[in-house]
């Protein structure tokens, strides 16, 4: 599986958006579809909120790529 380590510079992150930055997809919009098709696992659990607020410590998995989501600094 590959990993991506994402700095969270701020309190959260919607989900949509994480998916964007991370480059998993190329837009806010490509990444609610992503979550839509139920493919997306936050935590180990479905997500199906597009705009779910992501923290750090938490862990993103779409197919084969894991999200870590690390405060910054």
């Amino acid at each position: 599986m590959d990993t991506i380590d994402f700095e969270l510079d701020r309190d959260f992150v919607e989900l949509n958006q994480l998916l964007k930055l991370a480059g998993l997809c190329d837009s806010g919009g490509a990444g609610k579809q992503l979550v839509a098709s139920g493919v997306v696992f936050v935590d180990g659990q479905c997500e199906q909120r597009k705009t779910a607020k992501i923290r750090a410590g938490q862990r993103v998995r779409v197919d084969h790529i894991e999200i870590r989501v690390v405060a910054a600094g």
